[in-house]
């Protein structure tokens, strides 16, 4: 790992001197910008409009714009000076409870390791942070800007995650189209409580892989290898007409180990062929099931095979799940 910063961390009159790295790492595939004419890449230049001349890095200095045009400069020494010596301390203010703090403040996260002969001051903090729950609330410097910060422990790690000051996030209330009153249909409601219950998991992290960047690595590859590539255009999936019967299509659509664990959306969830969506027999015969349980009947089965296959793949536990929610809709 490259080190992006050494400075120290404080608490009360204890100094622990680290190193940072960068935590994550961008995975994106980078593509460049192409001359369609000759293939040639294309090249950004730093261009002065006024001497219509390119400007060196050495003869470039940051200024704030005042009004149109007008602009007051800086050296890069004066911004280092108003930075002062705390652009080397990432200097903890208070002790908190993580939970304490919403996820919309976190904006990225660096580890820490000790520098020099910091070792003790280092696992002491650690340890003590440990043992109480707390993780600490800091400011810190980077590259000449000034952030708040959260300092925690990660796998015997310090952690330092930097977060926004609270007038950078935007109150909810600028939001447009926010309905001023929320109502909900009870029986929608208990409905999609039982949805939520039948996909909920423990988080495992792993098993999420980011599928654009697999196609594209795939596209790249196959094109390098001359195949001639041609993309079918995937169909947009259509408005929901019955949000009752989707609700129940849905829980009908999901196979359930026996030991209840959800395991995977059936195929009508995965194609877009959701009750409510479109026409069609299966779209009826959904619509039909979601009416017979709000009415508290027992519910017709679709009279396919595919239906079939999905009633004998749920199990016992999710049999009985969607009995519970039958009756609580009744």
């Amino acid at each position: 790992m490259h080190t992006v910063w050494k400075g120290a961390i404080s608490f009360g009159l204890v100094h622990v001197p680290v190193k940072m790295f960068s935590a994550t790492e961008d995975k994106d595939i980078s593509l460049r910008m192409i001359h369609k004419v000759c293939g040639g890449p294309i090249a950004y230049v730093r261009h002065c409009p006024n001497c219509e001349t390119e400007v060196a890095w050495d003869d470039i200095v940051k200024g704030y714009e005042y009004e149109k045009g007008h602009y007051v400069l800086f050296e890069k020494e004066e911004l280092e000076q108003i930075a002062g010596e705390r652009s080397k301390t990432i200097q903890i203010l208070d002790f908190v409870d993580l939970d304490e703090i919403d996820p919309i403040y976190f904006q990225k996260t660096y580890y820490l390791s000790p520098d020099q002969a910091g070792g003790n001051a280092y696992n002491l903090l650690m340890r003590a942070m440990s043992e109480t729950g707390r993780i600490g609330i800091a400011k810190v410097s980077i590259r000449s800007k000034s952030s708040m910060a959260a300092i925690r422990v990660i796998d015997n790690c310090l952690a330092m995650e930097t977060i926004f000051y609270p007038d950078e996030i935007r109150p909810v209330s600028q939001v447009p189209g926010l309905p001023e009153e929320v109502k909900v249909n009870d029986k929608e409601l208990t409905m999609a409580k039982l949805l939520i219950e039948q996909l909920s998991t423990p988080f495992e992290p792993e098993k999420y892989t980011d599928d654009y960047r697999e196609r594209l690595f795939d596209l790249i590859s196959r094109k390098i290898a001359g195949e001639e590539v041609r993309i079918a255009p995937q169909q947009e999936p259509a408005n929901v007409i019955d949000l009752m019967a989707a609700l129940q299509a849905s829980l009908e659509s999901i196979r359930v180990s026996p030991e209840g664990g959800a395991l995977d959306t059936g195929a009508a969830a995965k194609s877009g062929k959701t009750a409510g969506v479109g026409t069609g027999a299966k779209a009826d015969a959904a619509k039909s099931t979601a009416k017979s349980a709000a009415k508290g009947k027992p519910a017709a089965k679709a009279g396919n095979d595919e239906t079939d296959d999905n009633e004998a793949g749920r199990g016992k536990t999710g049999a009985a799940r969607t009995k519970k929610a039958k009756e609580t809709v009744s």
